[in-house]
């Protein structure tokens, strides 16, 4: 993602995964000043019980579009998965609307925007491409259903009902002689 620059001195090149964990306490610190700052700029102009509906409001919003937009997600997963292809798109777009529900649910009208905006498929799209590339879906099983370590070289021995019991028989093939 972001890489720092060489300074030409060895040992002060910092890794992409420093850089990147340390957007984190930026957003942890910006996100709430943000969100603030918006409350006083939105009860200024519509006053303090408006700005509460609205917020309110986009709750209840979040969760009833997280429960619609996530079932529908869920039968289109079922669907992929019955053709026997893995639904990485529809994984991706699950996860999509949780954190949109989610960001939702949050007070504020900064999450409330950035949830919004994840609700809507086109954008979920364009962060499913830019992720694509990125991610790898990976299945224990390949799509008939068998584990990729399950399949052995060997003899397999089916067994009906009446070859099965667990009362020690004489005849058993598998007692030693």
């Amino acid at each position: 993602m972001f890489k720092a620059k060489d300074s030409g001195k060895p040992g002060t090149e910092r890794s992409e995964q420093n850089v990147r964990f340390s957007i984190i306490p930026f957003l942890l610190l910006g996100i709430p000043l943000a969100e603030i700052a918006v409350f006083v700029i939105v009860g200024q102009q519509i006053g303090l019980f408006p700005t509460l509906g609205l917020v309110i409001g986009t709750a209840v919003l979040g969760s009833i579009l997280l429960r619609v937009q996530g079932f529908g997600v869920l039968s289109r997963m079922q669907r992929e998965l019955a053709e026997r292809r893995l639904p990485g798109r529809e994984l991706v777009h699950g996860v999509m609307i949780l954190l949109a529900g989610l960001l939702l649910v949050v007070p504020g009208f900064v999450t409330d925007i950035l949830g919004l905006l994840l609700f809507i498929p086109p954008i979920r799209d364009l962060a499913w491409r830019f992720l694509r590339s990125r991610v790898v879906v990976m299945s224990p099983t390949d799509m008939s259903g068998t584990s990729r370590h399950d399949r052995r070289p060997g003899k397999t021995i089916d067994l009906d009902l009446e070859d099965y019991s667990s009362s020690e028989g004489k005849d058993s093939p598998w007692r030693g002689k």
